[in-house]
């Protein structure tokens, strides 16, 4: 392989990994999966989703138990992995519709653009997510003007909301390449390979943004027919419990993280590859249940923010521990640089942290014991999520809520479910808590819609 300096430190990776001699800049790979919640993968306990390649790369892995995603829907969240910012930072805080006039400003210096800028090549495979539409009227912004080198299955019409069967509603420019019926998370397992085939003499960024499992759920005919005939299956696409739709598409993302692990031992990439696997925000409590958290996507209850992550490094993270330490996918801007050895443009702000320390060592912390949300909505959304703001400090978390005042406090120690409100038991902490979102929301310039029932920006800030 050929050598390829990293940033100021040409013979090894940035020191929060040791001093590890190294071949080529390494590669980064990021899978992720849409709507995907905390408890659907067998190695964070599902007894009925079989996921044998991603549990098998958890064994070799770091997993994490508490990665949170920026926001409880698409949009934000992929916004925060672009830039490292929080979604109110950016200005995108909900998912953005076909029309709309918002878009991800091409003045950030994006993952993407500050790794090529290192001597990545780098591709972005399905969902975007992160403009509105031409075919809607809308100005678009496609992942090339934000440094990708490579679209490939991106949508120019939508983000599909069901459509896994060749020809795509979300791109019908797109032709078949797989037997029919051509499947679309079969089609996206074998660009990924080919992807990586393609730029195996070069390091690269590969993002891999499944569309699956959002709804409407459509596995393959072959996959939910044995999901089905399990004896605990949930009945119809609507199961809350053991759905075999949602099963089925998950296992075929599952088969794609092992098609890739074995693409990359056969060209000679493991060791030089991290390999990372995570989900955009909780999954639809229509279709799954997101136990042992509460609620799911569209809330800022734990079921809506928390996510699986794995993190795969050879040679850097211990093999099959796990990570109690709070992370948010902003953390993954700041982290893929320093594997990269990229130099970090002063003109990005950055509101998340590398989590370098953490595969090196999954028991360390870092100099952060604070997040905070911003959900601000002009109605409820369909999933019944409501305009909310949420900090988590410690094991202390409070939501509140823009539509109401209201204030819900739970000590996440004690009650991880969030069943037990202690707003009204212990109304100081409940209020330092408040004044420590307001003095985000300031500083990020977190904005609350004026049509919020209460809304007062005195007391607000």
């Amino acid at each position: 392989m050929k050598t390829v300096a990293l940033g100021a430190a040409a013979a090894a990776v940035p020191t929060a990994f040791g001093e590890r001699p190294v071949k080529r800049k390494p590669n980064i790979i990021f899978v992720l999966a849409d709507d995907l919640g905390w408890a659907e993968l067998g190695c964070y306990g599902n007894t009925f989703n079989e996921t044998p390649h991603l549990d098998a790369l958890a064994a070799r892995s770091v997993r994490f138990t508490d990665a949170y995603a920026a926001a409880p829907v698409c949009s934000p969240y992929r916004a925060a992995l672009m830039t490292g910012q929080v979604p109110a930072r950016v200005g995108i805080t909900d998912y953005l519709r076909p029309n709309d006039t918002k878009h991800l400003s091409t003045s950030h210096v994006t993952i993407a653009k500050l790794l090529k800028r290192a001597g990545y090549a780098t591709g972005i495979l399905g969902k975007w997510h992160l403009t509105g539409y031409a075919s809607a009227g809308a100005k678009e912004v496609p992942p090339g003007e934000h440094g990708f080198d490579e679209t490939i299955l991106s949508e120019d019409t939508g983000i599909g909301g069901g459509s896994y069967f060749h020809p795509y509603h979300f791109n019908k420019s797109v032709k078949r390449r797989l037997d029919a019926p051509e499947y679309l998370v079969d089609r996206m397992n074998v660009e990924a390979v080919e992807f990586i085939r393609r730029h195996k003499d070069e390091p690269f960024f590969l993002y891999v943004s499944h569309y699956a499992v959002h709804t409407r759920l459509a596995g393959r005919a072959d996959l939910t027919a044995k999901y089905e005939g399990k004896p605990d299956a949930g009945k119809g696409g609507r199961a809350q419990r053991n759905n075999p739709h949602l099963a089925a598409q998950l296992e075929s993302i599952d088969a794609g993280v092992g098609m890739i692990v074995a693409k990359l031992a056969e060209l000679g990439l493991s060791d030089d590859t991290v390999l990372i696997f995570s989900g955009d925000n909780g999954g639809e409590t229509r279709v799954t249940t997101n136990g042992p958290w509460r609620a799911g996507k569209s809330t800022l209850y734990e079921g809506g923010t928390r996510e699986p992550l794995i993190v795969h490094w050879p040679g850097v993270t211990p093999v099959g521990k796990v990570c109690k330490t709070p992370t948010m996918n902003t953390d993954f801007y700041p982290t893929f640089a320093e594997i990269a050895g990229a130099r970090l443009d002063p003109a990005q702000t950055l509101d998340g942290l590398s989590i370098a320390p953490l595969l090196k060592d999954p028991a360390a912390k870092l100099q952060r014991d604070t997040f905070c949300w911003h959900y601000p909505l002009a109605k409820p959304h369909f999933l019944g999520g409501r305009s909310t703001g949420s900090i988590r400090k410690g094991d202390w978390k409070l939501i509140e809520f823009f539509d109401t005042g209201k204030v819900e406090l739970y000590d996440l120690a004690a009650d991880a479910g969030e069943s037990k409100d202690l707003a009204a038991q212990s109304p100081a902490k409940a209020q330092e808590l408040r004044d420590v979102l307001a003095a985000w929301r300031k500083r990020v310039g977190a904005k609350i819609p004026a049509n919020c029932r209460d809304y007062d920006p005195s007391r607000r800030r």
